[in-house]
């Protein structure tokens, strides 16, 4: 205690002076950053939306967070220079003041960055060139890796570290470090073969020999794919990039195939008309694909006659074609009751001998 307080008397009242000073620029520029957020910056953002200026409006956007650390770290350093016993010029103070400008000046890039879609989008269509939307979100994941590397080796070089030797040492072991990142590298390069061939793209529904479901999202090492039963699955890229995709979205129409089948008791003529009265409607029907329609009597099947139908919906949601298969359904039971023919269902005859007559008489045993 007693050196505590020889400490305080030590300490003049000019020092008092210097650090009530240094705290109060602090507080200071605390207090300015919250009034240039609220009323400057905001009035910058109106106008930049009242200008339809797209561009300029995520721009500022992103630099709002690195706008109020520098009001701190501006504060900071100002305070530094009154503050007593700190030595404001020494080299250590100067260079964390371009670390933090850095800092924030990558800050804005890497928030930019999230935004880099529209950037692609605006070039896209300056240059007519059709960009998938599966390229844009790996672009901009690229862009914000690349803008991290060069900051961190930026500081580093701040600090008298030698980031190219150690890049060039990074050589002696890169055998080593490749073997250990195998599986990382065919991850990486199993997105860039996707996103090249682009099999599929985001939103699209696709199917796999090991998965089934909607794209998410795709990064450097996996796909993101939400299945039917609402959960997420993460499959690697190297996995999915080997195998046989099915995309279901890029489908023009849905097909609707399936055998009906009457009793063997039918007649020629109830085949015919049946056929002729589904033929016709599923042509006159405003819901059915024109282009392929198929209604033809074509299997003695075991027990029944076999009606194959063939034909497509035109469209490809799920709920509207089922609407569509049902109706269809619908007309077909109103055509076979109408003509008074059966569906058939699987039978067997079975035959007993009788001794004393050896004659055989069958008997029906039907099984539904």
């Amino acid at each position: 205690m007693e050196l505590d307080w020889r400490f305080w008397e030590a300490i003049s009242y000019d020092d008092y002076i210097d650090i009530a000073i240094s705290i109060g620029v602090i507080l200071l520029a605390i207090l300015l950053r919250k009034l240039f957020i609220k009323y400057i910056f905001y009035l910058f953002l109106k106008l930049s939306n009242k200008g339809k200026t797209e561009l300029l409006n995520h721009a500022l956007k992103a630099l709002e967070h690195p706008l109020r650390f520098l009001f701190v770290v501006v504060g900071i350093y100002i305070a530094i220079h009154f503050f007593p016993y700190i030595n404001e010029t020494r080299e250590i103070y100067l260079k964390l003041l371009k670390i933090s400008i850095l800092l924030a000046i990558s800050s804005w890039l890497f928030n930019l960055s999230s935004s880099t879609s529209l950037l692609f989008m605006k070039i896209s269509n300056k240059l007519n060139f059709e960009m998938d939307s599966i390229l844009i979100p790996f672009l901009s994941k690229a862009v914000r890796v690349i803008i991290v590397m060069i900051s961190i080796s930026i500081i580093a070089e701040e600090f008298g570290y030698n980031v190219s030797g150690f890049v060039a040492g990074l050589g002696l072991g890169g055998l080593a470090f490749a073997l250990a990142a195998q599986e990382v590298i065919k991850n990486l390069f199993g997105g860039v073969v996707i996103i090249t061939e682009k099999p599929f793209t985001i939103g699209d529904w696709i199917q796999s020999p090991s998965i089934e479901g909607i794209v998410e999202d795709i990064n450097f090492r996996s796909t993101i794919i939400r299945t039917f039963a609402d959960s997420l699955i993460t499959i690697p890229n190297s996995t999915l990039s080997n195998e046989p995709i099915t995309n279901w979205s890029e489908m023009n129409k849905r097909r609707i195939s399936f055998t009906l089948g009457v009793e063997y008791s039918t007649s020629k003529e109830k085949i015919q008309h049946v056929v002729h009265e589904i033929q016709e409607y599923l042509e006159n029907n405003e819901d059915i694909h024109p282009e392929t329609i198929f209604v033809k009597f074509t299997e003695y099947n075991n027990s029944s006659l076999d009606i194959m139908l063939y034909f497509f919906t035109k469209t490809i949601v799920w709920e509207e074609y089922l609407t569509v298969k049902q109706n269809v359904n619908y007309k077909i039971m109103e055509i076979l009751e109408e003509a008074d023919v059966s569906v058939a269902f699987p039978s067997r005859s079975i035959y007993l001998e009788q001794d004393s007559m050896h004659n055989m008489h069958p008997l029906q045993d039907d099984q539904q």
